[in-house]
């Protein structure tokens, strides 16, 4: 053994093992990190997960329509940084479930991806049940609903209305075509005063239980126009009065300076209209003929363009003429008469006419007499006789005098 260690070649040998343990052990360490080092930078390893994935479905979209697909899924990314950063920012993959080649009916399928290779990709759900059907398509009406019709500006009604087109074409699967149960679009009129013209609004369609459906409507919009109405009436104005004329006053006349007027409101609410009143006038503050203001009293849903008119009133004002002298009649001959009450034979009349005819009367527009005819001597009471202007109410202070006939 000793001469082993001393002899040259041993050693040598020796030597050459050792460089080429060393040799053999450095290579694979350098392979190692470099392998390592391709696939993860830093030696880490990066995960995200994106939440928004649309996920697109392979099929004859012209022959089928499939449902239970999911709009998006979650797609969890593994790798190195070098490759998973710039994938996250271009997007530029897909999560699609290929079904060509499927017949219809219900189907379990993979939600596939077309991601490279060097990155782990977990999809969430991985698998999805799916309905394939035959596509079908149906003609449907469409129906106008109108919203907010009781906030429709006050005396305007909806009128005529005209959609186009008329009706629409669905196409989705002939079990969703089988629960439509109405087509309709809607037209809010509130606050709305004047008509709608080319008004283009939405199609909605809705199952028997009135849940909306998401199906493929052609076309998508419907044009509307609506008339917008303000129907009027015209109806006679009367006029209304309270309380009464201050004493001695009578009321000749009182009407509106308009015969009728034009009430706007709703064709409902109009048909039982047949006149307009005013608010009630006070009589008892009218002490002269005029014209006084009065406001409309107009049913709730209505309105005229002026709702006050003009009355006339016309009253007829007392006055009294005093000291109207009395006129004996048919006295016999022989005979001598004297007043007793009024001792002076005489008496005032109250007279009630226009005030412009009565400002103009006087004592010798009145004709006051008694008759003595066949009156023996002594007291007698006889009727007073009053004759007086036309177009004016006369009433004397007596009904009856008592006078005294002697020889």
């Amino acid at each position: 053994m000793d001469n082993w260690f001393r002899s040259k070649w041993f050693v040598r040998v020796i030597s050459l093992a050792f460089a080429i343990l060393f040799y053999v052990f450095v290579y694979v360490d350098a392979n190692n990190s470099t392998n390592s080092d391709s696939t993860f930078p830093g030696k880490t390893q990066e995960m995200q997960t994106l939440n928004d994935v649309p996920v697109e479905i392979k099929i004859d979209e012209n022959e089928y329509v499939v449902s239970g697909v999911p709009e998006y899924v979650n797609v969890s990314l593994e790798g190195s940084l070098g490759v998973l950063t710039p994938l996250i920012k271009q997007r530029n993959f897909s999560a699609f479930v290929d079904l060509r080649g499927l017949d219809a009916g219900e189907h379990i399928v993979e939600v596939e991806h077309n991601i490279s290779a060097d990155l782990n990709v977990y999809i969430e759900p991985k698998t999805v049940e799916v309905t394939i059907e035959k596509k079908a398509t149906a003609e449907f009406p469409i129906n106008v609903d109108f919203i907010n019709t009781d906030q429709i500006t006050e005396g305007y009604e909806l009128g005529k209305y005209e959609i186009e087109p008329s009706t629409v074409s669905i196409t989705s699967s002939q079990s969703v075509i089988d629960q439509i149960g109405i087509v309709k679009v809607y037209v809010d009129v509130k606050n709305i005063d004047k008509s709608i013209n080319n008004r283009e609004v939405p199609i909605n369609v809705y199952d028997t239980q009135g849940n909306e459906l998401n199906v493929n409507v052609q076309p998508e919009n419907a044009v509307v126009s609506v008339d917008i109405d303000n129907p009027s009436k015209k109806v006679p104005v009367s006029v209304e009065t309270t309380g009464e004329l201050p004493e001695g006053y009578s009321l000749t006349s009182i009407s509106p300076s308009v015969e009728e007027v034009e009430v706007f409101g709703t064709s409902n609410i109009l048909k039982d209209i047949n006149e307009i009143s005013t608010k009630k006038i006070d009589l008892s503050d009218i002490e002269e003929s005029g014209k006084v203001e009065a406001e409309l009293s107009l049913p709730d849903g209505t309105m005229v363009p002026n709702n006050k008119v003009e009355v006339s009133v016309e009253v007829d004002k007392p006055t009294t003429i005093t000291n109207v002298p009395i006129d004996v009649q048919d006295l016999e001959e022989g005979l001598e008469i004297s007043f007793i009450e009024p001792d002076d034979a005489k008496m005032d009349i109250s007279v009630v006419g226009k005030e412009t005819d009565v400002s103009k009367l006087s004592a010798e527009d009145f004709q006051v007499t008694i008759s003595a005819a066949d009156l023996e001597p002594g007291e007698h009471e006889v009727l007073v006789k009053l004759e007086g202007p036309d177009g004016v109410e006369t009433t004397g202070e007596f009904e009856k005098v008592k006078i005294n006939i002697k020889e």
